[in-house]
């Protein structure tokens, strides 16, 4: 699969732009860790809600009553459910996991939700006749990408700016990365019909609600900050960016591209997140170099992932009725 020559030029700049949009949301996350991370978590989305309710309101005036029907069926109301408590879940874990472990370690576990499909695909074919089997190049390419992964671990200890990096922080990560394929399969349900913004704003707003008791309950600075402290002067500003850089400039517009330029070349794109997370943190906001171990399992786990991305896409081209194993949240 490759791009369409007919692309226009500013295709290829909002792709740059999304990328960057994506790559920035750790280390603004962790630029205000003195907020509790559910709780900072939960006021990501609800003003990432805000920002997409228009969007939403917009898209639901445009359509047919058959759609506004089916919106509200159970099966998609209960794959609507599911995937606000796959987001709800991703976020809670990744956000814990950038004050317990370095920026680069955090980004590099949480963007290796590749390889866990990968592994529920091998699982679920060994289980269900017909369900599709990993190709040889996925397989190897997790292979590959968990030995990266493990090689990154022994880093373990290691100061990396005001972070060290330790088990705890990577393993939440990595939870973050398996709650997201939650979020990724529903979508892919429901986005075969339902259009971008209606999915997108009830998912993220009944998300950022579900964090809310969790923080209450688990997080004893949860009233010195209050459900929408977002709205505070000292930390509006970088929800804001939250919202509108990486939520909105990088999610949506990786969406938009999609319309345009090849999956194999937007996932392909967003396997530098780590790379670019870790640039942005280092620039502005003093996350510090990774480790040395982290400098040789970082790259071994991210070639793993492009394999996956490669050898799904190439499954996809063979059987065009198997879509391709990754897919942009």
């Amino acid at each position: 699969m490759t791009a369409s020559p007919k692309a226009p030029l500013w295709v290829w700049g909002l792709l740059v732009a999304a990328v960057g949009g994506v790559s920035s949301a750790g280390a603004l996350f962790q630029h205000v860790d003195a907020v509790p991370p559910l709780l900072r978590a939960s006021w990501r989305l609800q003003l990432t809600s805000l920002v997409l309710a228009p969007f939403f309101i917009y898209q639901w005036r445009q359509q047919e009553s058959l759609i506004k029907e089916r919106m509200f069926e159970k099966k998609t109301l209960f794959i609507l459910a599911a995937s606000s408590c796959a987001l709800a879940l991703h976020f809670g874990a990744w956000v814990a996991s950038l004050d317990a472990t370095s920026l680069t370690h955090s980004l590099l576990f949480v963007t290796a939700h590749p390889l866990i499909i990968i592994v529920g695909m091998a699982v679920l074919s060994a289980f269900y006749i017909g369900f599709r089997k990993p190709t040889r190049l996925e397989i190897l390419g997790a292979l590959v990408g968990f030995s990266g992964a493990a090689v990154t671990l022994l880093d373990q200890g290691s100061q990396q700016g005001g972070h060290t990096v330790t088990l705890w922080g990577d393993s939440l990560a990595f939870f973050g990365a398996v709650f997201v394929v939650g979020y990724i399969v529903s979508g892919r349900i429901l986005r075969e019909w339902m259009p971008i913004f209606l999915y997108a704003f009830p998912v993220t707003l009944v998300a950022s609600v579900l964090l809310l008791p969790a923080s209450w309950l688990m997080e004893p600075d949860f009233t010195s900050f209050g459900v929408a402290g977002w709205m505070d002067a000292e930390y509006f500003p970088w929800f804001l960016a939250l919202a509108l850089i990486a939520g909105l400039l990088g999610h949506t517009g990786l969406n938009t591209c999609l319309r345009y330029i090849s999956p194999l070349v937007i996932s392909t794109s967003v396997t530098l997140e780590p790379v670019l997370g870790s640039l942005i943190g280092w620039a502005f906001f003093d996350a510090g170099v990774p480790g040395r171990w982290t400098w040789v399992g970082g790259p071994i786990l991210v070639l793993g992932v492009m394999m996956v991305i490669y050898g799904g896409v190439g499954e996809a081209n063979t059987n065009p009725q198997t879509k391709p194993s990754t897919a942009v949240g």
